[in-house]
Parts: structure tokens; sequence; C-alpha cells
């Protein structure tokens, strides 16, 4: 890749410009969504090059599927703090209203 053969970011560039027709068919709601793709595929672009895959199209694909993917071990983790604190927060209330009677 680069002098001969287009770089990963090339390729990803190229494949987002073809999508740009559906990008703009989609309502507003949800552009900003999908740009976030790219952005997220342009993320790990450095691992994108190194695979050098025959269709580059698999590897940005994959790039973004990794990108949700960390997005939602993100939420989980956030979810389950919150779930942590809510039942601390029930223990400490239950423990509380025992004391007073």
């Amino acid at each position: 890749m680069g002098k001969t053969n287009p770089t990963y970011r090339d390729t990803l560039r190229e494949f987002e410009n073809e999508w740009s027709p559906y990008r703009r068919a989609l309502r507003l709601e949800y552009q900003d969504h999908f740009e976030r793709l790219f952005v997220q595929a342009r993320n790990v672009a450095d691992a994108g090059g190194i695979q050098n895959h025959t269709d580059p199209t698999t590897t940005h694909l994959i790039s973004m599927l990794l990108a949700q993917e960390c997005r939602i071990a993100d939420l989980e983790e956030q979810l389950e703090t919150v779930n942590e604190r809510i039942n601390n927060s029930s223990e400490d209330l239950s423990g509380e209203s025992d004391d007073c009677q």
C-alpha cells in the first residue's frame, strides 16, 4: 500500500464517497450516526492498513463493527456501575429503616 496501491485511508475515503448518496437520503436524525461509523473506522486505520485485505471494504466494515462493540462494552460497564450504585443506595436505605424501628 502507498505508492502503487491506495492506502487504507484512501480506500476508506473512497468507500465513504460511494455511500454519500445513501447518507444524503437518510433522515437528518440518522446522518450523524452514519458519519460516526466512518470516524470510528478512521480511528483504527493503523490496524486496517496493516491488514491489507484484498477487499478493503471488509476491513472497513470490521473496523466499524469493532468500534460498535467497544461502545457497547463501555455502555454495559456504565450500566453495571449505575446498577451497583442503585443497589448500594437501596441497601443503605433499607438498613437505615431497620435502625429506626
